[in-house]
């Protein structure tokens, strides 16, 4: 996924997943004796002015760019109107597929102005697995995101070296890390198709404890959908 002398971008969203992949990646550059360079970059829900659309301050950074600061990792903070767009232009029930489609379009036009070639996003095992089954049951389709890939539009190659990973390890390490998570500013945050995705999941494996893990086999051994090239 990395390569010597790329510059990856890493999309920090205020989450446990993405601080948890900054700190990763900061530490695996160190491994490479600094081959690639890093840069976090951040998008938030807010007018050029520093004010939320809903009326709200801006969700307080700070934290994060101290914990940037600890990795020396550059941070870039861009301000959006996804709110607005959203929630008050669309007013979409479920905005979770669009929010997702523009923060990566946003991300990478963003990465693409500070000269990244790569954009490291923090989805895990979990993630993908919900994914698979919103497309299957909403979509009546077999996919999912793939562990890597090229958009064509921005240039920007897009990773998800977590993606293998739990969440339930990725919560282990939020702890042990002491990790600044932001509080989820998204209005829908909860009541989402996805949340049922993760509560319909957690169903399953009551029945079959291994089924996550099982899932995961099917997506890295599928052949004839080709949803995970073996690299």
């Amino acid at each position: 996924m990395i390569e010597p002398g790329d510059h990856v971008a890493v999309g920090v969203s205020g989450g446990k997943d993405s601080l948890l992949l900054l700190c990763a990646l900061s530490l695996y550059r160190k491994v490479r004796h600094f081959d690639f360079t890093l840069q976090a970059i951040m998008l938030t829900m807010t007018d050029a002015s520093g004010n939320s659309s809903d009326g709200k301050k801006k969700p307080d950074t700070s934290a994060i760019e101290a914990l940037c600061n600890k990795l020396s990792v550059p941070l870039t903070l861009r301000h959006t109107e996804l709110y607005e767009i959203l929630f008050e232009i669309r007013k979409d029930e479920n905005p979770c597929a669009l929010c997702a489609k523009m923060r990566r379009g946003m991300l990478c036009d963003l990465c693409r102005d500070l000269g990244c070639n790569k954009l490291a996003l923090a989805h895990h095992r979990e993630d993908a697995l919900e994914t698979l089954l919103m497309s299957l049951i909403f979509e009546g389709r077999i996919h999912t995101f793939h562990p890597k890939t090229w958009m064509s539009r921005s240039q920007v190659t897009v990773i998800r070296p977590m993606v293998y990973l739990p969440e339930k390890h990725v919560i282990h390490m939020k702890k042990e890390l002491n990790l600044p998570v932001l509080e989820n500013p998204c209005p829908a945050n909860g009541h989402t198709k996805r949340q049922e995705m993760k509560e319909l999941l957690a169903e399953f494996c009551k029945r079959y404890p291994n089924g996550k893990d099982v899932m995961l086999t099917a997506l890295r051994r599928d052949d004839r959908y080709g949803l995970w090239e073996k690299n």
